[in-house]
């Protein structure tokens, strides 16, 4: 009886076979995540934390951060408001992080998830106290902050720095499951999905990545 096929080797057959769909439809995998930032240039939503399509520069890392600990289990609409009033009392990370912890707990009072509060706080002081309010521009060194993980790491990396770091969440997983015709249902399709986003992205291995664009796929899969 035969060994089963590693995973890894089953991952890369079923991207190769979608990369071959890909070339049929759309002339090639570089093609296709073109393709995917245009739509998202012309329909890219007006959200307060990111910038729009073409715009020169990058969005604010604390910004980006700020948006993405508010938006954990937590809706876009019910996000917009709470992001507002925080950015208008606490500009900057250093204005966040010499907040007493009782005003940010007020402030954040109906958003529910209180944890990520006491977080927000904590790193917020982290980067001031320990980067000198910048925020680090790597994946490793933003895990390392307190209240984020591997995919808010990849999200601040990729959207305010620019990195190659592949940000994987439903939405993206949707898109990647339809550009790819991945039939295999979740959570098993998990380790395609992310190897597809991953080679999407700029640097991610795939021919072209996404249109050179770097934070662009990440953005434009999630729709936020």
């Amino acid at each position: 009886m035969s060994e089963p096929a590693p995973e890894s080797d089953c991952t890369d057959a079923v991207i190769s076979a979608a990369g071959t769909r890909l070339e049929a439809a759309f002339g090639g995998p570089a093609q296709a995540s073109a393709a995917l930032l245009d739509w998202y240039g012309r329909h890219a939503r007006d959200l307060p934390w990111r910038l729009p399509p073409g715009a020169a520069g990058r969005p604010d890392p604390y910004r980006v951060w700020l948006s993405e600990i508010m938006l954990q289990q937590t809706t876009v609409a019910a996000v917009k408001a709470y992001f507002a009033r925080f950015v208008a009392r606490w500009p900057a990370v250093g204005d966040l992080a010499a907040a007493p912890l009782d005003d940010v707990l007020h402030a954040w009072q109906g958003l529910g998830y209180y944890a990520r509060a006491r977080n927000l706080h904590r790193c917020a002081r982290a980067v001031a106290q320990e980067h000198g309010g910048v925020f680090p521009d790597t994946e490793d060194a933003l895990r390392a902050l307190p209240g984020i993980g591997a995919y808010t790491a990849a999200a601040i990396a990729a959207i305010a720095f620019g990195r190659p770091a592949t940000v994987v969440d439903g939405n993206v997983e949707r898109v990647m499951a339809r550009l790819h015709a991945v039939e295999t249902p979740l959570p098993a399709a998990k380790p395609v999905l992310g190897r597809g986003a991953g080679r999407a992205a700029p640097g991610g291995g795939g021919p072209g990545g996404a249109g050179g664009r770097p934070g662009g796929a990440a953005r434009a899969g999630r729709g936020r």
